[in-house]
């Protein structure tokens, strides 16, 4: 019988090895939630009221506009229908414009094949931290709910990265 209640019982070892292994999932666990809000989002977004908007137009399109003012600004696009149009700027620059069943703008999304001719982040979002995704990606929205849009900035972490700013309106 005495071997059996020895046998049963965690030497120190035994419980050292169970604490490490449990604060090791804990860290774990914190590190996988960490990829959610990062740390003052909620200031950024009160913030966002009050900043004034960088990035309001695309090559002077704007959200609002009317397909015929977007064409006349961008000329004909590679491909056009009544919900939108697809411009090839050149051969590292596409646009997209979308239209709400008014025909007027209500998406604008831009990507720079190789980040070539993109903005820099901070005159599209601001100064503020950019979101770093674990897959190397990084990204930030900025919400103006005061006039109605917001605007984001994405740079893919691939081994050509793309960078897309979207501008979308506040429905």
């Amino acid at each position: 019988m005495r071997n059996s209640v020895d046998k049963s019982r965690i030497t120190v070892t035994e419980l050292i090895f169970l604490l490490l292994g449990m604060l090791l999932l804990l860290a774990f666990g914190r590190i996988a939630a960490g990829q959610s809000e990062a740390p003052g989002a909620r200031t950024q977004k009160a913030h966002a009221q009050v900043q004034q908007p960088l990035y309001r137009e695309y090559r002077g399109v704007r959200l609002g506009m009317t397909a015929g003012e977007v064409r006349a600004k961008l000329g004909e696009p590679a491909m056009k229908s009544d919900e939108q149009d697809f411009y090839v700027i050149s051969a590292n620059e596409t646009a997209q414009i979308a239209y709400n069943a008014a025909q007027k703008v209500m998406t604008i999304s831009a990507d720079y094949s190789g980040g070539v001719g993109a903005p820099d982040y901070r005159n599209v979002v601001g100064e503020g931290m950019l979101l770093v995704r674990p897959d190397g990606s990084l990204f930030r929205m900025m919400m103006y709910d005061s006039e109605r849009f917001w605007v984001s900035y994405c740079k893919t972490a691939t081994t050509v990265p793309i960078v897309t700013i979207t501008l979308g309106t506040i429905k």
